[in-house]
C-alpha cells in the first residue's frame, strides 16, 4: 500500500528543527533514547510517483503529490526518494510548484486547526496573532483575513513589511511594543510562540475571549492546544 516517491521539496518545520537539534523530549519521543527511531527526518513533502505497490488504489506513476509523513508515520523526506502509505498523501495542485506545496501540509493546516478549533471567526472580529511572521503564523494571517477578521500580527521590525504584503491590517514590532500592555483588545489571540503568562493575555482579551497557543505535542499527532480563560 505504499508508493514510491521522488522528493522535489521537502520544508522545514519547527518540530523538525527541534529533532535535529536533539532537544531531549523530541528526541526521546521521536528519535529514540539510545539510537535514532527514524534515521532520517522531514515530514513535509512534495514530490513525483514514480513507483506504486499492488494494492495502491490512489495513485500511479507521473502523479505529482504532497504529504505529511510526521507522526505516526516515520518521516524520511529529507532524502531523494522515500516510500509512503497512499493514505498519508494527496494529489497536488497542479496550479502550485513542488516549493509552494511542501510548507503547506504542517505549516497551512496546523494554522487552520487553531483559527477553527472552537468558534468559528466572524467577519470584524479583531484577531491577533503572535508570531505572525513564521511558517503557521503566515498562514494564519491569511486565513483570519479570508474569514473577515480583523487582523493584527506581531513579530520583529525585519517582517512587518511581509506582514503587511500578505494582508495584516495592523503590525507590531515586539521589540518596540508589548501588546499585552498597549490598551488593544482583541477577540481571539493566537500564539503561535508560547512564552508569556496566561494572565499577560488576559489583558489583551475582549470580554468574549479565546486564547489559542500552539505547542507540540506529539504523540497525539496534534501540534496545538486550546486554552480557555474563565468569562
Amino acid at each position: 500500500n505504499e508508493a514510491l516517491v521522488k522528493v522535489h521539496a521537502a520544508s522545514l518545520n519547527a518540530a523538525d528543527l527541534e529533532i535535529l537539534r536533539g532537544v531531549f523530549v523530541i528526541r526521546l519521543l521521536y528519535r529514540g533514547l539510545l539510537k535514532p527511531k527514524n534515521t532520517i527526518p522531514g515530514s513535509d513533502i512534495a514530490g513525483r510517483v514514480e513507483a506504486v505497490g499492488r494494492n495502491v488504489k490512489q495513485f500511479q506513476p507521473g502523479d505529482e503529490i504532497w504529504g505529511d509523513l510526521s507522526y505516526p508515520y516515520s518521516f524520511g523526506t529529507f532524502a531523494e526518494y522515500v516510500c509512503i502509505p497512499e493514505n498519508a498523501l494527496r494529489l497536488k495542485p497542479a496550479s502550485m510548484t513542488f516549493e509552494e506545496a511542501a510548507v503547506v501540509p504542517t505549516a497551512a493546516v496546523v494554522a487552520l486547526q487553531h483559527l477553527l478549533a472552537k468558534r468559528p471567526i466572524q467577519p470584524g472580529q479583531k484577531v491577533l496573532i503572535n508570531g505572525a511572521g513564521g511558517g503557521v503564523g503566515t498562514f494564519a494571517v491569511q486565513l483570519a483575513k479570508y474569514f473577515g477578521a480583523e487582523v493584527t500580527g506581531v513579530d520583529s521590525t525585519n517582517k512587518l513589511d511581509m506582514l503587511r504584503s500578505i494582508g495584516a491590517d495592523h503590525v507590531i514590532d515586539y521589540t518596540q511594543e508589548d501588546f499585552t500592555k498597549n490598551g488593544q483588545h482583541y477577540d481571539l489571540i493566537l500564539d503561535v510562540v508560547v512564552h508569556r503568562s496566561i494572565f499577560d493575555y488576559k489583558r489583551a482579551l475582549s470580554p468574549l475571549l479565546l486564547l489559542l497557543s500552539h505547542i507540540f505535542l506529539p504523540v497525539f499527532h496534534c501540534p496545538w492546544e486550546r486554552v480557555w480563560l474563565p468569562l
